[in-house]
């Protein structure tokens, strides 16, 4: 039996010098670890013929649904500053397009789905470990409210993969906007390709900013996109970790999650990534390569921006340049509410910063202090109190000129700062009880993580931070 999907597919329409049309590779014995539930019946699939063996087999890559046209998307990318000309899926291969129930478009891709001629002499597999982190961390970004790939489902491969050394085999479904990326365009621009980055500009353009007129519109509104989604990573203390331009999203949304984390004891120099060695990737350097991001889509879109090069270059010149008031206007409104504010002065980021600077200075649990304003339990996370305290003075004296009940400032402190989030260990917690096959702390985890902003006492133990000998200092890409 053939699992239906209300499939589209307005990639493979594209020439095919987009990509390359295969199949995934089968594995030998596939179970299902996890499905996305709502998420499935937003997209308009049935969760019950997803999990029934029809549906687990697709997700593993063993079968394909009726319509789809299956293909690994090429790009390239700056790699921690490097170039690579030809980079692209080497372990993912897009199944096709779904339209939601709400009218918008969304891919439908295999991660970990076997060998592609992109895979640049890897095996196209991905293990447990990273599976899991992925799904647990944008799922818990998207509910935390911040544009992100989603996963609709993690399947166990029973194969092994061999990374340090053997590795049970996982894929990942990954559902996402598009998997167009500032890397697509730069492959098409160092070929001088320009009537593919006609067609992609457009087809980008069409997808995610309809309302944006030709490539410098694009741009503009990739620019604005790019801007808001750093300042909600900031605001989360969350570290990417690899900010590739293949890994940048056009229309906004976080993708790969491979040595992601969030910080506990806050540092404006934080990186975790394993192979971030010189600290390119820092949360504090974050929105600055962000705006490096966007200089290089800039750059790649100038060749269909108009015959005139001089008028091209200062167009794109000035969006690029809108990045950092959009960036700083938006991590402004992200701070002021973390503090409970519900109107602007002039002397807001001071007093967000402040704070930010006592907490470096103390090694305070980001998640926790912010948190704990709506408690009055912030200082608790302070080695000296007191520096909080002389902080606190002129914070109260901020919420007192809006006049505000202090209800009304504790409702708003709870919404905008999570009590939960993916904290490293437990994610290291969850996978390493899952590899031997007790998926049960993975459940958990996922399920506290769906509603990150409740005080739920039974999910107590996921909030605290780790102990010294528990904390995370290194994350991995496990590819």
């Amino acid at each position: 039996m053939t699992l239906h999907w209300p499939l589209d597919n307005s990639y493979a329409r594209l020439p095919p010098r987009f990509y390359s049309r295969l199949a995934p590779t089968p594995v030998a014995a596939p179970s299902l670890i996890a499905l996305n539930a709502p998420l499935a019946r937003d997209l308009g699939l049935d969760p019950a013929a997803l999990a029934a063996p029809e549906g687990v087999a697709v997700l593993a890559g063993n079968a394909l649904p009726e319509g789809a046209e299956p293909l690994a998307q090429v790009y390239a990318g700056h790699q921690f500053g490097g170039w690579s000309p030809r980079l692209g899926d080497g372990r993912a291969i897009l199944l096709g397009e779904v339209v939601a129930r709400d009218g918008r478009r969304f891919d439908i891709q295999l991660k970990g789905a076997g060998p592609t001629p992109y895979s640049r002499m890897g095996d196209g597999r991905a293990w447990l470990g990273p599976v899991l982190r992925e799904y647990l961390v944008s799922e818990a970004m998207h509910a935390l409210g911040v544009p992100t790939t989603r996963a609709l489902a993690a399947v166990a491969t029973g194969e092994t993969v061999w990374r340090e050394g053997p590795r049970p085999g996982a894929v990942l479904t990954r559902v996402a906007s598009s998997h167009i990326r500032v890397g697509t365009f730069q492959y098409f621009a160092a070929a001088g390709d320009t009537e593919a980055l006609a067609l992609l500009a457009e087809h980008a353009r069409a997808r995610h900013f309809p309302a944006a007129e030709g490539p410098l519109g694009l741009l503009a509104a990739a620019v604005e996109a790019q801007a808001r989604l750093v300042a909600r990573w900031m605001a989360l203390g969350f570290v990417h970790g690899v900010m590739n331009t293949d890994n940048a999203h056009v229309g906004g949304e976080t993708i790969d999650y491979g040595p992601c984390a969030f910080i506990d004891a806050y540092h404006p120099d934080k990186v975790f990534s394993s192979i971030d060695s010189y600290g390119r990737y820092a949360y504090a350097k974050q929105p600055q390569i962000a705006l490096w991001n966007m200089a290089q889509l800039a750059s790649a879109l100038l060749p269909v921006m108009g015959e005139d090069r001089a008028a091209a270059i200062a167009a794109a010149t000035e969006a690029v340049h809108r990045f950092a008031p959009a960036y700083r206007a938006a991590w402004e409104d992200a701070f002021r509410a973390k503090l409970g504010l519900a109107t602007a002065e002039p002397g807001d980021a001071a007093l967000a910063q402040d704070l930010l600077d006592r907490m470096a200075a103390a090694g305070a649990d980001f998640t926790r202090t912010f948190r704990g304003l709506a408690s009055g339990r912030a200082r608790e996370e302070f080695r000296d109190p007191g520096a909080f305290d002389a902080w606190a003075e002129a914070w109260a004296a901020r919420l007192g000129r809006e006049g505000a009940s202090p209800a009304a400032a504790a409702a708003r402190l709870r919404a905008a700062n999570p009590a939960l989030i993916p904290r490293n260990h437990r994610i290291e917690a969850a996978i390493a009880a899952a590899v031997t096959g007790d998926l049960a702390p993975f459940r958990r985890l996922a399920a506290a993580l769906a509603r990150p902003f409740d005080d739920d006492p039974s999910f107590d133990d996921l909030r605290a931070p780790p102990a010294p000998h528990e904390e995370v200092r290194r994350t991995f890409c496990g590819t």
